[in-house]
């Protein structure tokens, strides 16, 4: 992750939004339906209404780690806002990449800051984070990868445990504690057209959430998962996990929930530690 003219703006970029990306997890609805699984309840219908609940998720915030086809091993915390507008504030460490494997990505009106600490500031005349200025892209635009980080800004985590429920094999492993949490840990595999038919029966709205997700993974070279999940007491996914084995590599990221519907507030860098990217690239055409 070294900050050099040509190569730091698509490292940081597509690494930060890598990580992001990863990060898309299954969890939590605002809802205050029934507790636990019943004892009629199939390992599927559990998995299943577990991921009905990520359809009311209005923030959230997550822990993730594991190993990316691109990063090698990584850690990261964020926070994520989908309403009333798109917000999001992570920080990230490529642990196979030293001292400058450190990163942090925040989305405040539009506008991606990518920064890199002291080992950018190095780089970029004292100035510490990059900016990718999205105002001009709508919603859908935004989510589509119009900029670097941009398809991963607006997705709601949560959408990726969503996969498990369409797994043919999905079973109950047993109960376990996850953050201190009592859980049901439910196990199953699934390929992405697996996924893709199980939407069929959904309608537009969540259909289009979901299929989001399908992309980013095509584009890894994934075709197939082995999905862990941990569903809580008030059936919101607490944890999970998702292996496969992508073009580059290997696959294998745990997402932790620490908290979700809370309020999220991020902030845009200090302006002195802010370099334009298009004035930067104005400036090299130039």
């Amino acid at each position: 992750m070294k900050f050099s003219v040509r190569g730091s703006v698509r490292h940081r970029a597509t690494g930060a939004a890598l990580a992001a990306l990863v990060l898309g997890g299954g969890v939590v609805g605002c809802s205050k339906d029934s507790g636990s699984e019943s004892p009629e309840m199939t390992p599927a219908a559990a998995v299943a209404k577990a991921a009905k609940k990520t359809e009311d998720i209005t923030s959230l915030s997550y822990r993730m780690t594991g190993r990316t086809p691109e990063e090698g091993r990584v850690k990261a915390e964020a926070r994520m806002r989908m309403k009333p507008d798109l917000a999001m504030s992570m920080k990230m460490t490529a642990l196979d990449q030293g001292e400058d494997g450190t990163a942090e990505i925040r989305l405040v009106d539009k506008v991606m800051y990518i920064g890199g600490g002291a080992a950018a500031a190095k780089e970029m005349d004292g100035k510490s984070w990059m900016k990718f200025d999205m105002s001009g892209l709508d919603d859908d635009a935004l989510g589509g990868g119009g900029a670097p980080g941009a398809g991963t800004a607006d997705k709601n985590p949560a959408q990726e445990s969503t996969f498990l429920t369409g797994s043919k094999n999905v079973k109950k492993v047993g109960t376990e504690k996850v953050e201190g949490v009592e859980t049901t840990h439910y196990k199953g595999t699934v390929t992405l057209d697996q996924f893709r038919d199980s939407l069929k029966g959904e309608d537009k709205a969540t259909r289009e959430k979901r299929e989001k997700s399908l992309e980013q993974y095509e584009k890894m070279g994934v075709d197939k998962l082995t999905m862990d999940m941990w569903v809580d007491g008030e059936d919101h996914t607490k944890q999970f996990r998702m292996q496969g084995a992508a073009d580059k590599g290997k696959l294998d990221m745990t997402i932790t929930f620490l908290d979700y519907n809370k309020p999220v507030t991020v902030e845009a860098p200090p302006a002195k530690d802010v370099m334009d990217l298009a004035e930067m690239m104005g400036d090299l055409e130039g």
